[in-house]
């Protein structure tokens, strides 16, 4: 039978530790090895997050230490070998006639209340294995083999969370560069306008406080265009910290998924976090089972073989003992009671955590599918509204420089148009993340390329 157990345990533990090693994804294992694009696109970046990100590498330690857990469990399936030697002397009469005993030294001229000095070195040889303990170590081997499933399945959400993550962070990369451009450019126009006003105001044609005005948007649009530049920079450190690198110029690759392809289907069931809260929940009714086995006796086998050699009585012997012990607990002052409801109470919990998350869940693809309904709703008129201010501002320079209207009037044309491209702009990234956030509520991967095969295992 133990070899049967032994046997049965050394083919899935070999071919466990071969899939974890080649599952955990070749970039995590060589991440050493790995180079840095000269643009990254969200493939890329995602890749070398996964290889990089500390994140990951915790997540993939608690899967290490599940299975050691899993060893741990198997090895109450294996018998306790033991080997130990000693060395004494003693007086005591009661022990040194157990030595005189030992080594065969034994003669009827022994005197038993002072048998004298006597020594012994004894090697002794043990070996004990459990028959029987009411299923507990099953149990504990299922619930560290759940675990590790678990923590299979917490490596998942990190993964999607870092891949989301990322995702969004290129995409304010592009939002802040973008708004750059827009600040850029308004200050551009503004300075143009500036120009054209000084030589009015030269002329005699342009009152000093119109003047002023343009000058202080002139200041304002400097202003806002230092403040971009900082969201520019504080969006690429923030790329930068999700991939796990130093300080360094980012450059993205514009061309390359920058548009995924929206979930059809709202099914948020192989969401890991849900298959890692139904293992959880396993784990923790393989506990009660195995608070419940502890209401049951158990058996355990034992056998030793010891060798005794004196040198003061210069003799030598050996024994050797085996037997079964069996072990009921009659009474424990309900110890195992109390382990039970604690086990029971720790089942339902997770249950009630089962039906919070699915709440939680349903919520988040809720409140994504509204962003991406919204930013899909922001954009054709955002667009349109580009459209009108562009057309709007180029009228109001020409009839500026022309003196038909005012610089207020101007000024008014020029901030309505930074403002309908930074809108613009916002919605245009709004959309790309939300179809990102969505992807990732539904438990979908990003960047996939197929979205198909993604709802074929959703639906």
């Amino acid at each position: 039978m133990l070899i049967s157990r032994t046997e049965n345990n050394i083919f899935p533990c070999f071919l466990g530790l071969a899939a974890l090693f080649f599952s955990l994804s070749p970039q995590i294992l060589f991440a050493s090895e790995l180079r840095q694009p000269d643009k990254w696109s969200a493939r890329t970046a995602i890749a070398f997050a996964i290889a990089n990100n500390p994140s990951n590498h915790v997540a993939i330690k608690r899967i290490a230490q599940s299975r050691a857990m899993i060893d741990l469990a198997e090895a109450s399936y294996h018998p306790r070998l033991n080997l130990s030697t000693s060395y004494e002397q003693t007086t005591v009469p009661m022990y040194s006639f157990g030595n005189i005993l030992n080594q065969e030294e034994f003669h009827q001229d022994i005197n038993f209340n002072d048998p004298g000095r006597t020594d012994s070195l004894r090697f002794q040889a043990s070996l004990s294995y459990n028959l029987y303990n009411g299923g507990r170590d099953k149990a504990a081997l299922t619930t560290a083999r759940l675990n590790e499933q678990a923590a299979r399945s917490r490596l998942q959400t990190t993964r999607a969370n870092l891949s989301f993550e990322v995702v969004r962070s290129l995409q304010k990369i592009i939002q802040a560069e973008d708004m750059s451009a827009a600040r850029q450019s308004a200050l551009k126009a503004i300075e143009a306008s500036l120009a054209v006003a000084k030589s009015r105001f030269k002329a005699g044609d342009l009152l000093k406080a119109d003047l002023l005005n343009i000058e202080v948007q002139y200041s304002r649009a400097r202003e806002n265009l230092i403040v971009s530049n900082h969201q520019l920079a504080l969006a690429r450190k923030s790329f930068l910290n999700l991939l796990g690198l130093p300080d360094q110029e980012v450059r993205i690759d514009r061309e390359q998924c920058t548009v995924q392809l929206p979930p059809s289907s709202r099914n948020f069931d192989i969401r890991p976090e849900l298959q890692e809260l139904d293992l959880t929940v396993n784990a923790a009714e393989s506990r009660l089972r195995s608070s419940e086995g502890s209401r049951l006796p158990t058996v355990n086998s034992f056998a030793s073989y010891q060798y005794d050699k004196g040198f003061e009585t210069e003799g030598a012997g050996d024994s050797w003992m085996a037997g079964l012990k069996l072990n009921y607990a009659l009474y424990d002052g309900q110890a195992v009671s109390a382990s039970i409801r604690a086990a029971q109470a720790d089942v339902e919990r997770l249950k009630m955590e089962k039906k919070r998350l699915e709440l939680a869940l349903d919520l988040e693809v809720a409140r994504a599918d509204l962003a991406y309904n919204q930013a899909t709703e922001r954009i054709s008129v955002t667009d349109k509204m580009v459209e009108q201010a562009k057309e709007s501002a180029r009228l109001s320079r020409v009839r500026f420089q022309e003196g038909v209207i005012l610089s207020s009037d101007l000024i008014d044309t020029e901030t309505r148009l930074t403002d309908a491209l930074v809108r613009q702009t916002v919605a245009h990234t709004d959309i790309l993340i939300a179809i990102a956030d969505l992807r990732r509520a539904l438990g979908l991967s990003q960047c996939t390329g197929n979205e198909e095969a993604g709802e074929k295992k959703t639906n």
